[in-house]
C-alpha cells in the first residue's frame, strides 16, 4: 500500500473519530491495526530481569464474558516464543498462545525495531 494512501485512511479514521466515544475510537484504531498489520514484541519480567519474550504479536485481545459480555481480567494473543531472549524467531521457536493477567502482571508491548 502506497504511503499516500496509508495517510489518507488514517486522516479519515481521525475526522470520523471525533464524534465517537472513547471506546469507539479504541475499537477503530484496533482495527486499523489489524488491518496494516504489526509486528509486536511483548516481554514479561520478574523483577528486573527479562523471563520472556513473544515476538511477531499482531495484536493483545481483551477477553470477553461469554454471557455477559464483560471484560475480563486478562488479555490474550498468539506469538513465537523467544525462548534464548535473542530477539530473533529462530528455527524450532514455535507460534504460541499466551494470556495476561491484569493482577500484577509486569510486562510491556512494544512494537519491533528491527
Amino acid at each position: 500500500m502506497s504511503r499516500l494512501a496509508t495517510l489518507f485512511i488514517a486522516a479519515c479514521a481521525a475526522l470520523a473519530s471525533v464524534s465517537c466515544t472513547q471506546e469507539q475510537q479504541n475499537k477503530i484504531s484496533r482495527d486499523i491495526q489489524n488491518w496494516t498489520g504489526t509486528n509486536g514484541v511483548l516481554e514479561f519480567y520478574a523483577g528486573d530481569k527479562l523471563v520472556r519474550r513473544f515476538l511477531k504479536i499482531d495484536k493483545l485481545s481483551t477477553a470477553m464474558g461469554t454471557e455477559d459480555g464483560k471484560p475480563r481480567s486478562y488479555r490474550f494473543g498468539y506469538g513465537v516464543l523467544d525462548e534464548n531472549l535473542n530477539f530473533v524467531a529462530d528455527p524450532g521457536e514455535k507460534k504460541v498462545y499466551f494470556e495476561i493477567s491484569d493482577f500484577g502482571s509486569n510486562y510491556i508491548f512494544f512494537e519491533n525495531p528491527r
